[in-house]
C-alpha cells in the first residue's frame, strides 16, 4: 500500500469562506473549483474540505441531515464530481470531513427516532429515562458547559447531545447505525475521494451504564473544570470502532485523519495499539502552546516526537476553524516564524486557508454573528472569515454581500497583492513547499533538537541531506549557534540566501532554513 499522504502538503478549506461562485455571499463548490489553479501554484496537493452534506446549516454544516447528499447552499452532486475530477487531474487529493458522532435533528433518522418509543429507529439515538424524582439521567455536560440532555415532551424521555441540542448523538453501539454510517463512507469512497477527516473522534461511544462523571472536590469552578470526562469520552469501544473503519479506508488506499482533543499521551493512542486506527490524529500541540516562547514550543515538539509510536506518521496543525487566526494570535512577524516551523518539521503539515496570506481575524458586531456558539462566548466566526483574493469590493470573494466581514487587512493581505510581492508570506509558503519537494529529507521523520539560548528554537533535519532550522522568537537580534557550514535557503523575511559558517546572527522575529554542507 502506498502511503501517499506522507509526502503531501495539506490545505484546509472552510467551504463557506473560500470562494463564492454564484453571488449569494456564501462560498461554494464551484468557487473552490475556480481557485484550484491558485492552490496548484502554491504547491499544496491534499485538500481537506469542511462538511458539504445536506444540512440546515445551524452549525456550519456539522449538523448533517443526509450523509449522502450535497447541501444546496454549496451546489450539486454534479458540481462535487467536477471538483473531484479537476483536483485529480491536477494531482491533488480530496479529504472530506466526516461527522458520525451526531446528526441534525432534521435528519430523517432522528425524526423517526423521536416519533415514538416503539419506532424502529428509536434506538438509533441515545435516549434515557431521567433520574428518579426528575431531572436528566446523569451529570454529563455538553461542549457549551450546559447539561447534555434534552427533554422530549412527546415521548417522555431525554436524548443526549454532546454539541448543540439540535445535534443529537447517534447510538453507535447499535450495529444498524454503524452499518448505515459505513454505507455513507463507502458512498463517497466509491465516488473517488481520497480519505476522511473524522470529526470529534474521541466521543463516538458513551459508557454503557451512563454513570455520573467524577468530580473534583478541590475545585470550586463550574463545568467543565470540575468534571473528568471518563464516561462520556474516549471509551474503549470508540477505539474499536475507529479500527473497524480504518480497515474500510485501507481497502481504498485512503487516508484516515481524526480530530482528537486530548492530552498528548491519550491522543497518541489513536494511532492504534492492538489494531491500526487513524493514520494521523491531528497534532494540535504546537497550536495550543502558550505562551508562544521558544522553550515552550520546543518542548511541545520534542514531547510529540518522543511519544510518537514507532510506525506513527507525524503531522502538524497551527491554525484551524476553531481557534483564533494565526496572525491575530502571534502577530504578523511570528506568524511567518510559525509557518516556517510548520513546513520544516517532519511529517505532513496542514495549512489553514488564509494563513499563507497572514490573514487576520474578521471584526464584526456580535449581533451579526452566525455561529450559534457566540451566545455561549465561544464564537468562531472571526477565524472563518472570507478569503481575500484581491483589492476588489469584498476582496473578490463574492459579487454579493459576504456572509461575514472580510479581515481588516484584506486590502493588502490578499492573493493578488501578495503574489506581486516576492517578499510576501505567500511566497514564503510557496518557497518552503518547493524545497520540501526538492529535498525529500525535509518530508521524512529524522529530527534532532539543537539547543540554543532561551529565545531561539533550533533543530536539525534529514539524513542524506542535512538541514538546520533556527527561529528567533524575540524582537531583538539573537545568535544561531551551530557548528560547520552551509547555505541559508530561505529566511522568513524573504531577503536572505547566503553562505554561513559557524554561529551567525538572526534578526528580530526571523527564522531560517539552512542546508548544511
Amino acid at each position: 500500500m502506498k502511503e501517499w499522504w506522507r509526502s503531501s502538503v495539506a490545505y484546509s478549506i472552510f467551504p463557506m469562506s473560500f470562494q463564492d461562485g454564484n453571488g449569494d455571499g456564501i462560498g461554494d463548490i464551484n468557487g473552490i473549483t475556480s481557485r484550484l489553479d491558485y492552490l496548484g501554484w502554491l504547491g499544496v496537493d491534499l485538500i481537506w474540505l469542511g462538511p458539504l452534506y445536506k444540512s440546515p446549516m445551524v452549525d456550519a454544516g456539522y449538523d448533517i441531515a443526509d450523509f449522502t447528499a450535497i447541501e444546496p447552499v454549496f451546489g450539486t452532486m454534479e458540481d462535487f464530481d467536477r471538483l473531484l475530477a479537476e483536483m485529480h487531474r491536477r494531482g491533488m487529493k480530496l479529504v472530506m470531513d466526516f461527522v458520525p458522532n451526531h446528526t441534525s435533528d432534521q435528519h430523517e433518522w432522528f425524526k423517526q427516532s423521536r416519533a415514538s418509543r416503539d419506532n424502529p429507529r428509536r434506538d438509533w439515538y441515545v435516549w434515557r429515562d431521567g433520574k428518579p424524582g426528575g431531572g436528566p439521567p446523569n451529570n454529563w455536560i455538553d461542549n457549551t458547559d450546559k447539561p447534555a440532555w434534552e427533554w422530549d415532551e412527546a415521548t417522555g424521555q431525554w436524548y443526549y447531545h454532546l454539541f448543540l441540542s439540535s445535534q443529537p448523538d447517534l447510538n453507535l453501539r447499535n450495529p444498524d447505525v454503524v452499518e448505515a454510517i459505513e454505507r455513507g463512507m463507502r458512498f463517497w469512497l466509491d465516488r473517488g475521494i481520497d480519505g476522511f477527516r473524522l470529526d470529534s473522534a474521541m466521543n463516538l461511544v458513551e459508557d454503557i451504564h451512563f454513570r455520573d462523571e467524577p468530580t473534583d472536590d478541590d475545585l470550586d469552578e463550574g463545568p467543565p473544570a470540575w468534571m473528568d470526562h471518563v464516561f462520556s469520552s474516549d471509551r474503549p469501544e470508540t477505539h474499536e470502532l475507529i479500527a473497524r473503519w480504518r480497515k474500510i479506508l485501507d481497502e481504498y488506499n485512503a487516508v484516515f485523519i481524526g480530530e482528537v482533543q486530548a492530552p498528548i499521551t491519550r491522543m497518541m493512542r489513536y494511532y492504534g495499539r492492538k489494531a491500526p486506527m487513524l493514520h494521523m490524529p491531528f497534532n494540535n500541540q504546537v497550536m495550543k502552546t502558550e505562551p508562544w516562547k521558544a522553550r515552550k514550543v520546543d518542548a511541545s515538539i520534542e514531547q510529540f516526537m518522543l511519544l510518537l509510536p514507532e510506525n506513527g506518521w507525524p503531522n502538524w496543525v497551527i491554525g484551524s476553524h476553531d481557534v483564533p487566526r494565526l496572525a491575530t494570535r502571534l502577530g504578523p512577524a511570528q506568524a511567518r516564524v510559525a509557518s516556517l516551523l510548520l513546513l520544516t518539521l517532519p511529517g505532513t503539515p496542514f495549512i489553514y486557508y488564509g494563513d499563507e496570506l497572514g490573514m487576520e481575524a474578521s471584526e464584526f458586531d456580535p449581533k451579526d454573528a452566525v455561529d450559534p456558539y457566540e451566545k455561549f462566548g465561544q464564537g468562531r466566526d472571526a477565524e472563518r472569515g472570507p478569503m481575500p483574493w484581491s483589492a476588489e469590493p469584498h476582496g473578490g470573494f463574492t459579487t454579493g454581500t459576504p456572509w461575514m466581514t472580510l479581515p481588516p487587512n484584506a486590502d493588502t493581505c490578499n492573493v493578488e497583492a501578495q503574489k506581486a510581492d516576492p517578499r510576501s508570506i505567500v511566497h514564503l509558503h510557496r518557497r518552503l513547499i518547493e524545497l520540501r519537494r526538492q529535498y525529500l529529507d525535509l518530508q521524512g521523520p529524522a529530527y534532532e533538537t539543537a539547543y540554543g539560548n532561551k529565545q531561539v528554537l533550533a533543530y536539525y533535519r534529514g539524513k542524506t541531506d542535512r538541514f538546520y532550522v533556527a527561529a528567533n522568537f524575540s524582537d531583538t537580534p539573537q545568535p544561531a549557534e551551530f557548528e560547520g557550514s552551509g547555505r541559508i535557503l530561505v529566511s522568513t523575511l524573504m531577503d536572505r540566501e547566503e553562505a554561513v559558517t559557524g554561529p551567525f546572527g538572526l534578526r528580530p522575529n526571523e527564522a531560517v532554513l539552512v542546508k548544511l554542507d
